[in-house]
């Protein structure tokens, strides 16, 4: 089965963006999903810059796979419940 897929987008220089990498480190271990941290700046540097004008203004941001799910900070209570609701994705 997959698991579910944690996206962090984050920027250079954002301490808030540290703290919750720092917790969702934390979860992903204990509640089994794959986290990948995306900094906007740069995706935005490599020609993909439909991140940073999407999101830039508000980063931290926690997509669940591939939706948005928090910004600023994660939403621990949320995100334990629509893991456990959703069970793991379909292949």
């Amino acid at each position: 089965m997959a698991r579910h897929q944690v996206q962090l987008l984050t920027r250079e220089g954002c301490p808030v963006c540290v703290q919750v990498h720092a917790q969702l480190t934390r979860l992903a271990d204990e509640l089994g999903f794959d986290l990948q941290a995306v900094d906007v700046d740069a995706a935005a540097a490599a020609g993909d810059s439909g991140l940073r004008a999407e999101f830039g203004d508000r980063l931290p941001v926690v997509l669940l796979d591939g939706n948005e799910h928090s910004y600023w900070e994660v939403d621990e209570p949320r995100l334990r419940a629509d893991l456990a609701e959703f069970g793991r994705p379909a292949l």
